[in-house]
């Protein structure tokens, strides 16, 4: 008499389920499927237990994906381990996966499990020179729904390595917001709460779009850009449509939300009678701290004209840092010019020359000089008779002159109250 029985799983079983796997993890085996995972499984594909009486002593669950069946989980409760529960468990759940015509049916184990007998006993091989890979998927299927409705996206995984140069402030974003948001545990062991808003300023096109999204690249969260032109546009009115939006991004289990040129609806209040705007603004500074109590958002603020800013948007609460980001140094500009020389001419320009020349271009001024070049090249090409079969494309020269041609967007003065702005108002 074995003293305990075998049968199918029934929904009423989870709790036993649940019991075994605490089991398990206080005996540090931590089963490589997530018990989310396990318990969905056990209801939507095929699970069998063992009792002992109406006690719950042992569960195998398992997946079939086309040919192949995988034992998502097993487990026989401490006490019970050594009467044969584990293979008897195996060979019900393999009986119960046969209407999928299995060809292979096969387990992933954590390293540390000791208790292999079952599948040995049952006919698993133990595969040598394996790897295990894992990726999580940042955004689970039922938000897609609320992240389309947002127009939010989930941006391709290289742009932070793409952002070329600029390292003081890459290295700043990376250690202040990057790091605390990526490995929260680690950050509240050493006590550090990680940000939940930052502002970034500087003078226009000096690549503050680019940060954003480079910096929801980095965390794999969804990129969500809020156009406060757009909304205004909503019945509700603009104060209404903020709070709406903000309402559905809480749906999001991860987001980073990016409002770019943030003084249209947080400039300073005040006059007689007030602007129909205050009214927005004090919307948005309600918001903001109920963005803050929600775990897994970062919100990313830019703008160009710091001054603009209400007093009482950037105080201490709100924001966690007020960052500057500046025209880009010498490594970047030489990474923006590498991106927009074609390919065949990359051996016969000379990007240094154009670095040097550049000094004091924002990346926006580098990308028109850049484009103007080639199409001053095109169009003397084609006045000349080339087709497509002749090589060609801007040279150095061209790009020279494009350069010399080229209004910068950061004038001296401006340049100039950026570094009074950071002195005066930068929390990093």
């Amino acid at each position: 008499m074995t003293g305990w029985r075998i049968r199918d799983f029934h929904s009423d079983d989870l709790d036993g389920i649940l019991r075994l796997w605490e089991e398990m993890t206080a005996a540090k085996t931590e089963p490589v499927y997530g018990l989310s995972e396990v318990l969905a499984s056990c209801q939507k594909d095929d699970a069998v237990i063992a009792l002992h009486g109406d006690e719950v002593v042992g569960a195998a669950v398992g997946r079939a994906a086309h040919a192949q069946g995988w034992v998502v989980f097993l487990a026989t409760a401490q006490r019970f381990q050594g009467r044969g529960i584990g293979t008897a468990l195996l060979a019900a759940l393999e009986k119960k996966m046969s209407r999928h015509g299995l060809t292979k049916l096969s387990a992933l184990m954590p390293e540390s499990a000791t208790r292999v007998d079952a599948f040995v006993k049952r006919g698993f091989e133990v595969k040598q020179h394996l790897r295990y890979f894992e990726r999580h998927i940042p955004v689970q299927r039922e938000e897609l729904r609320s992240l389309s409705e947002l127009g939010g996206r989930i941006l391709p995984r290289d742009l932070w390595e793409g952002v070329g140069g600029m390292r003081t402030e890459k290295e700043l974003l990376e250690r202040r917001l990057v790091l605390p948001l990526a490995k929260p545990d680690m950050a509240e062991q050493y006590g550090v709460v990680p940000p939940k808003a930052v502002v970034l300023f500087g003078p226009p096109g000096t690549g503050k779009t680019t940060f954003a999204k480079a910096i929801a690249s980095r965390l794999e969260w969804p990129f969500v850009e809020v156009f406060p032109s757009r909304l205004a546009a909503d019945p509700k009115g603009l104060a209404g449509a903020l709070r709406e939006t903000f309402l559905k991004i809480s749906e999001l289990e991860h987001a980073v939300v990016f409002i770019d040129e943030v003084e249209e609806i947080a400039a300073q209040r005040g006059g007689e009678p007030p602007s129909p705007l205050q009214g927005v603004t004090n919307e948005l500074l309600k918001i903001i701290p109920a963005f803050r109590e929600q775990p897994g958002r970062l919100l990313v603020c830019a703008t160009n004209f710091i001054r603009a800013l209400d007093s009482a948007f950037l105080r201490h609460g709100r924001f966690d840092y007020v960052i500057p980001i500046g025209l880009p140094d010498v490594a970047a500009r030489q990474a923006i010019w590498e991106r927009y020389i074609p390919e065949g001419m990359k051996i016969t320009v000379d990007p240094s020359a154009l670095v040097a020349a550049s000094d004091g271009f924002s990346p926006a001024d580098i990308e028109y000089a850049a484009r103007r070049a080639s199409q001053q090249a095109l169009e003397r090409a084609l006045f000349e008779g080339a087709d497509e079969s002749t090589p060609g494309g801007p040279g150095t020269e061209d790009y020279l002159a494009a350069i010399r041609s080229t209004r910068t967007t950061v004038s001296a003065q401006v340049a100039s109250e950026f570094l009074e702005d950071i002195e005066r108002l930068a929390r990093l």
